[in-house]
């Protein structure tokens, strides 16, 4: 491709270019940006975000998207580090849940409050399965040696050499790879045990026969350090990184959608907006969902083979339904806590029968109460109020839907019969479940609306509506940030690093680093600040995240004004 051929001028617009505003995108763009490269993202969304924006019903009730909990919280945790090796150290405050049981597990016959710590978790796992007391203790054996590791190797690995590499490394070497079906059947687990165990393996959207044991164990382990949540909600990450992006010379522009990343020589070199547009840069860092990156951003002719197949029979995670609740009572009895509710002690069985689409009764539930975790917001609801969002698993197949392909592709789904009716069926089917699960809730109800696996890919554009990247790219690993084309990374929940805030962040930070070629989450961890913190802009009274995250295009003055439905949510 030439570029003289689109009427590019010589030389590059920018140093680099961001493809979508989620986490991921937004950490590797404020760490380029503070380091002196001049960055643009763009965002086709009229909010960036991604899954950490909120949006707003009624002037009453205020939505997270998908920030319920945040883990490792506290000073020199991975979000902290890398929030502070930017200047946003004191921009966001982070609010302990009940660090004595943040995540009530509920399985027919066995409940554990999950609480802060490996140990205390192993005793109460122990307590309440005393009958598999020896299993549970050689699988807490290897998943706490596996997460020691792991942050071992986050902060450190950058100054080992190769014999402290295998020294430090044990564990992940015998069990990493590994699935966490495996490491159940080698502790001779029941199915109530494995249940309990991978209560949570939905944060990650994978069965235990894809998970590996070190991506179950990150998330695990993460949320061991203690569990938190964002005060204001999670827009505030995403708008402190664009107060650095954009004080450091960058900009974030909204409504922006990127149709090709343009290659030259194996080189990335720019991007094609909708209408025609292209924008230059010796550097494009893809946001976007890894798949649509490969075969439609970049395009197939691009990368090897290997990777192109291995993309191209990738399997998703499995995508969410999500009620939003506004109920007319508070909630103030119930304990600081998530709860992860089964009416199955067969973990492997219930996530068969929901890909399969068997959801004529809803077994698995989870609950996030917002209004619990930050009840100074009064943006969550009125006061007397409660807020809270109401989640289950759901088949990720177009058919089952109604349709043949997603709404990436312009499918218009909203008014399809069969949609429609699944929909309908699926939310009827949800609250039922959250009445066994959290008591009688319909004649409290004050606002309710519904976000299923089309409406995730309307608004995200991730394959097959989930947030949670790829279950499988042709065996266990996933994709690292460097790709084979000069200039081009790819960060995102599909990548090594993991889907959920912090993983993203984390691919977000390592891409940075890759380019720069520095430590960057160790350095920040100990302190080090990039770029320039007294660039920041005051926060006055009434500072509103939603706002700043519009996108420095979004507030200029000018003929642009937000279209009906820039409000919108994750509902449709």
């Amino acid at each position: 491709m030439n570029s003289n051929a689109h009427g590019t001028a010589p030389g590059p617009d920018w140093d680099a270019i961001v493809v979508g505003a989620g986490l991921g995108g937004l950490t590797a763009g404020a760490y380029l940006a503070a380091a002196g490269k001049r960055v643009l993202v763009l965002e086709q969304f009229s909010i960036v975000g991604g899954n950490s924006h909120v949006f707003r019903r009624r002037r009453s009730y205020e939505f997270d998207v998908g920030v319920h909990y945040l883990g490792d919280c506290a000073p020199g945790g991975v979000i902290p580090s890398i929030l502070s090796g930017v200047g946003l150290r004191d921009r966001v405050d982070f609010l302990e849940m009940d660090q004595d049981g943040f995540d009530l597990i509920r399985v027919p016959g066995v409940s554990v409050d999950m609480p802060a710590g490996w140990q205390e978790y192993r005793r109460r796992l122990t307590e309440a399965m005393p009958d598999e007391a020896d299993g549970l203790n050689t699988f807490v054996d290897v998943c706490s040696s596996l997460g020691e590791e792991q942050r071992a190797a986050l902060f450190e690995a950058h100054a080992w050499s190769a014999p402290d590499i295998a020294a430090n490394t044990a564990t992940i070497r015998q069990w990493g790879r590994r699935t966490l079906d495996d490491l159940f059947n080698h502790c001779g687990l029941s199915s109530r045990a494995r249940t309990v165990l991978a209560a949570q393996a939905p944060n990650y959207g994978l069965t235990p026969r894809q998970a590996t044991v070190a991506r179950h164990t990150s998330v695990t382990d993460h949320y061991l350090r203690g569990a938190y949540y964002p005060a204001g909600g999670g827009q505030v990450l995403a708008a402190g990184l664009v107060e650095v992006i954009e004080a450091h010379g960058g900009q974030v522009r909204t409504r922006s959608r990127v149709r090709r990343v343009l290659v030259e020589d194996r080189r990335a070199v720019g991007v094609g907006l909708d209408g025609g547009k292209v924008i230059t840069a010796g550097l494009v860092v893809s946001n976007a969902d890894y798949p649509r990156t490969v075969l439609e951003l970049v395009g197939a002719e691009h990368f090897p083979k290997s990777v192109v197949n291995r993309t191209v029979n990738a399997r998703m995670g499995m995508p969410w339904l999500v009620l939003y609740l506004g109920l007319d009572i508070d909630l103030q009895d119930r304990p600081n806590a998530n709860l992860w509710w089964y009416d199955t002690d067969d973990i492997d069985d219930y996530f068969a029968r929901a890909s399969a689409g068997e959801t004529g009764e809803v077994p698995f539930l989870f609950c996030s109460f917002a209004s619990l975790k930050d009840p100074h917001n009064r943006a969550l609801c009125p006061p007397g109020h409660a807020n809270l969002q109401v989640m289950t698993l759901c088949p990720p197949d177009y058919t089952w839907w109604g349709v043949d392909e997603g709404p990436a592709g312009g499918v218009a789904y909203r008014r399809n019969p069969i949609y429609l009716q699944r929909k309908k069926n699926l939310i009827d089917a949800t609250l039922r479940a959250a009445e066994k699960a959290v008591g009688p809730l319909r004649e409290h109800i004050t606002h309710l609306e519904a976000a299923t696996p089309l409406t995730h890919e309307r608004y995200t554009l991730s394959s097959g509506g989930t947030p949670f990247g790829m279950a499988e790219w042709g065996g266990t690993a996933r994709p690292g940030t460097a790709t084979s084309i000069a200039g081009l990374h790819v960060v995102g929940a599909s990548t090594q690093a993991g889907n959920g805030i912090a993983g993203v962040m984390l691919g977000g930070i390592s891409c940075a680093a890759d380019i720069l070629g520095e430590p960057l989450l160790a350095a920040a961890r100990q302190g080090a600040v990039y770029g320039d913190p007294d660039l920041l802009p005051d926060r006055p009274d009434g500072w509103d995240p939603r706002e700043i995250c519009r996108g420095s295009i979004r507030r200029s003055p000018g003929p642009l004004r937000p279209r009906r439905g820039d409000f919108a949510g994750m509902s449709g």
